[in-house]
């Protein structure tokens, strides 16, 4: 008897599990999942969470989504479609996920790198800009010509802050050394990268960082016998005799998290922006760096971690020499949201849009 009340027990237990309704998660790409940068970043999480819930929840995605028209069309088909939760991960799906939650308000949207939400919308972003200054104090010290390049995406406030981050630690180890920018106005085309990289290459740099989600800049600089910083993920197999290091995102426990709360009825809007004390974003650094550079990014890493230090610490001035941040100052998370200047090491403009 105690065998076949164990036994009705298990196969009850069994059919609830079955039956029990498969949390829908959806994930929104602007790039392609094998783009070795950004949206590999975020579909390793996708892939995470799928390995930490297994049935208990069933994700989809769709990747190298326009930003714009595009995007809120795929959206909103995902809202019709009864998923739960729905991940948008480029900036310029921003309006489309709040024009799309007004319609949908039983489904919860996470916007990536945005600063609009809603009673159903949050927003999520990681302090990249904190492995972006320890990988700018290997630039400067593992370049030769003081001539650094820097492939840019879109002049928008994420990649200006990420760019002048990569700079003050350049400038902290190496003032003598510049930042050379050139704007390629697309987070995903390997050969406008290149091509970028090249000009760069050209003019002497000897060291090539980017902000784009393909290793082609960095490929551009192991065929020209440089060094290159990346972006977003490991892309070491890509140029492993060029590769340095890069500013990493790990999204997984972010993404567990917010499908925990969702589960459990305690999920709320709010404004996520976490950094390396959070695990969200690091810095992997290659055999390539000496030990004792290594071992002085080791140093800077744990003083942000511990908030003795922080990047954008001022004095900071501009490239025509104004003060923007006194001495001993720390900018808001605002004014870092917004940054829209370069700091005194940068050479090139930024468009305005």
């Amino acid at each position: 008897m105690k065998r076949r009340t164990i036994l009705v027990i298990a196969i009850l237990l069994a059919s609830m599990f079955l039956s029990a309704k498969a949390l829908k998660v959806a994930y929104v790409y602007v790039g392609p999942v094998g783009d070795a940068g950004w949206t590999y970043a975020h579909d390793l999480g996708r892939q995470y969470v799928e390995k930490v819930f297994g049935d208990a929840i069933r994700t989809d995605f769709i990747e190298s989504v326009s930003e714009g028209a595009e995007s809120e069309s795929v959206i909103r088909s995902y809202a019709q479609r009864g998923y739960d939760l729905i991940f948008a991960t480029s900036f310029g799906y921003m309006d489309s996920v709040i024009n799309v939650a007004k319609k949908y308000p039983k489904t919860i949207f996470m916007h990536c790198s945005g600063y609009k939400i809603a009673n159903n919308v949050g927003t999520y972003f990681g302090r990249i800009y904190e492995p972006d200054f320890l990988s700018g104090l290997i630039a400067g010290i593992m370049t030769k010509s003081n001539i650094i390049g820097y492939v840019a995406a879109y002049p928008i406030p994420e990649v200006v802050r990420g760019i002048n981050a990569f700079a003050l630690g350049i400038e902290y180890v190496n003032p003598a050394a510049k930042v050379h920018v050139i704007w390629v106005n697309s987070w995903y085309d390997p050969a406008l990268e290149k091509e970028a990289a090249i000009s760069l290459l050209n003019i002497g740099a000897d060291v090539i960082a980017q902000g784009q989600d393909s290793p082609a800049a960095q490929q551009a600089a192991q065929e020209y016998g440089v060094y290159s910083i990346g972006y977003n993920s490991d892309m070491e197999k890509f140029a492993p005799k060029s590769y340095l290091g890069a500013p990493v995102w790990n999204w997984g426990p972010y993404y567990k998290r917010v499908i925990k709360e969702v589960m459990a009825g305690t999920w709320k809007s709010e404004q996520y922006w976490g950094g390396m004390a959070d695990g969200v974003v690091d810095l992997d650094i290659s055999d390539l760096v000496p030990n004792t550079v290594k071992k002085l990014v080791s140093v800077f890493k744990e003083a942000i971690i511990s908030e003795t230090f922080h990047p954008f610490v001022g004095p900071l001035y501009d490239q025509e020499g104004k003060l923007r941040v006194p001495a001993g100052d720390i900018p808001s998370d605002s004014e870092l949201l917004s940054m829209d200047w370069f700091v005194d090491n940068v050479v090139g403009t930024i468009p305005r849009q």
